[in-house]
């Protein structure tokens, strides 16, 4: 494969295949940082991939009380899913389970459109009658009572049917070390990027796969390919030199953002460069037959 290089780490010519998705954002605020990261944070658990999770969700950005509807330190988490049914499905049991059940939780719309997903209208009924309906502003609330106070959460949250899906950045390096601290450069520097995320744990997927296995029923297997331990067992993508293989996925609200995302996340692995980092990045594509969205690396690279 044809690759070009920039201060020393070799960029393959090649693609990032990704496809369209259904996507929605809730912000959730708290009396402090922590508890409106927590439940985020457990929100988003479970959450990394469709072929598995049912959705794939993240933490978009952590938001100062200036920037939230009730004043208080927040956090702005984006959900992903194949079908607005399935969307719908996975917000209302994820925000009942993990933002209802947080201490000094309260949730609003994180995303405006036309169309819209049921939040509060969908969780109201937790308050077995005693719950009360509430329009300030333009907007409308449900409170729900619960045992510290009140559930404070708007009745519905935008949906996109313009989000984007499977991004994603192959980073090789000389060893499992330098691989990581490449992975961990380019995911922090990703996550400055607003409207993605990145749904694998800390960013950082090194279970990359394929589409398809040899077993009945497995839709997706190991990317031999990329294996290194694989090396000369079965056909290989890999250099002489790479030993490690990380994979960062990266969905977002719209291409835009995913193609500003992946740029950023090249431009932080060329500044750390193949001594500390990653000798050579590349992406998984299946030759443009699974969507619509391609990302070329070369039109990626600073």
């Amino acid at each position: 494969m044809r690759a070009l290089t920039v201060k020393g780490v070799r960029i393959d010519d090649t693609f990032a295949e990704a496809f369209g998705m259904r996507a929605t954002a809730v912000i959730i605020t708290a009396d402090s940082p922590r508890w409106a990261h927590q439940a985020a944070l457990t929100m988003t658990g479970f959450a990394t991939s469709v072929i598995g999770c049912g959705c794939e969700a993240g933490i978009d950005s952590e938001l100062t009380a200036a920037q939230t509807p009730d004043r208080r330190p927040g956090v702005r988490v984006l959900l992903f899913a194949v079908s607005t049914a399935e969307l719908q499905k996975q917000l209302q049991a994820r925000v009942a389970q993990c933002v209802l059940t947080s201490p000094g939780s309260a949730c609003y719309a994180g995303l405006d459109g036309e169309e819209r997903l049921r939040l509060g209208n969908a969780l109201r009924y937790f308050g077995d009658g005693w719950q009360i309906s509430k329009r300030f502003g333009g907007k409308h609330y449900w409170r729900i009572p619960v045992m510290d106070g009140e559930f404070v959460c708007e009745a519905t949250t935008g949906l996109t049917k313009e989000a984007v899906g499977g991004g994603n950045l192959l980073i090789m390096g000389r060893t499992a070390q330098t691989t990581l601290a490449a992975a961990e450069a380019a995911a922090a520097a990703i996550a400055k990027v607003p409207n993605v995320i990145m749904p694998f744990p800390g960013g950082i997927v090194r279970s990359g796969s394929k589409v398809g296995s040899k077993y009945k029923g497995v839709p997706a297997s190991t990317n031999h390919a990329f294996c290194p331990t694989l090396r000369g067992a079965a056909d290989t993508a890999l250099d002489p030199d790479a030993a490690c293989v990380l994979e960062i996925v990266i969905d977002g609200l719209t291409s835009q953002a995913v193609a500003a995302a992946m740029g950023a996340g090249i431009a932080a692995l060329v500044k750390l460069g193949p001594r500390r980092g990653a000798v050579r990045i590349s992406a998984g594509n299946y030759g443009g037959k699974l969507g619509p969205h391609q990302y070329h690396l070369r039109d990626l690279t600073p």
